[in-house]
């Protein structure tokens, strides 16, 4: 799993928690044009990075996008941070609508949303945690925040993202305890269990999809993760499901699902495994 944080919001002590979100993003899409045809280069297509999100951010909160490479976290943050400009959608950021906002209109904000791009090589320490690497900063500074630097560093709600659309968001426990949606539970599949000294890890459910992610150029119909899904069925191809609170689901915990899993990532009575190839393999060592 790979996983970008974006804009740990900036706290203000007059702002109203409850009040309009710090940061508002409505259908926001970036499609990169694709050129082709001799002699003359024409338009022939589009790559879908981004293709119509929504979220909001509120004051003092973490809010983090994961899922596969190339799903289009990276360009969100680039269009958040208006480094890209977007084909369509709007941003608003303290109610003000920067999205075709000048470079003298985003100079005055431009030390509250900024990029840190992506370099895991150099910015990345294997032998720290993430969280110790981001409070990092803050033991430098001697900053304290209230609840201690561990609950300001807890990437609050999480959205999962697939081929340019968020599937699923919601808090951080409902997301990595109680997903719903069949992609949210095969990222959460493949992360490494860490058994301690004396204690057994406890089963975790096991899926490994098959195949790559689709290309953006033309995402599948309908749900665009049904081409690698378990569960997908004809309603899957014909009807993109909507964002939505299913029954259960703890408010705000929302999933772009026809016919979603179960709130666990219990053990399985048996493993969901696509790959043939991992399948072959592994019917070829039970045998040794």
């Amino acid at each position: 799993m790979t996983k970008d944080l974006l804009l740990p919001a900036p706290r203000d002590e007059n702002a109203d928690a409850g009040g309009e979100p710090l940061l508002e993003v409505s259908g926001l899409t970036k499609h990169f044009p694709v050129k082709g045809g001799f002699p003359i280069r024409r338009t022939i297509g589009a790559v879908q990075a981004v293709d119509g999100i929504d979220l909001s951010v509120r004051v003092g909160e973490s809010f983090g996008l994961v899922g596969e490479s190339g799903c289009g976290k990276s360009t969100t943050g680039r269009l958040i941070t208006r480094l890209m400009e977007p084909t369509a959608g709007t941003i608003s950021y303290r109610g003000k609508d920067i999205s075709r906002a000048s470079r003298r209109e985003l100079a005055p904000i431009r030390s509250e949303i900024q990029m840190i791009f992506q370099d895991p090589y150099s910015s990345l320490n294997p032998r720290q945690t993430v969280g110790k690497i981001i409070a990092g900063p803050m033991e430098i500074n001697g900053i304290e925040p209230p609840g201690g630097r561990e609950k300001r560093v807890r990437a609050q709600r999480v959205a999962v993202m697939y081929l340019g659309k968020i599937i699923e968001v919601g808090d951080r426990d409902s997301i990595y305890t109680r997903p719903r949606h069949p992609y949210t539970h095969a990222l959460l599949s493949a992360v490494p269990e860490v058994s301690v000294a004396g204690e057994e890890a406890p089963a975790r459910e096991r899926i490994r999809l098959a195949g790559d992610v689709p290309s953006p150029i033309d995402p599948p119909s309908g749900c665009r993760f049904r081409t690698r899904c378990w569960k997908a069925q004809d309603k899957c191809a014909s009807e993109e499901p909507p964002l939505v609170q299913l029954s259960g689901n703890r408010a705000g915990h929302l999933t772009a699902c026809h016919f979603p899993e179960e709130p666990t990532t219990e053990a399985r009575e048996e493993d969901i495994i696509l790959d043939p190839a991992l399948v072959a393999l592994e019917e070829d060592t039970s045998k040794d």
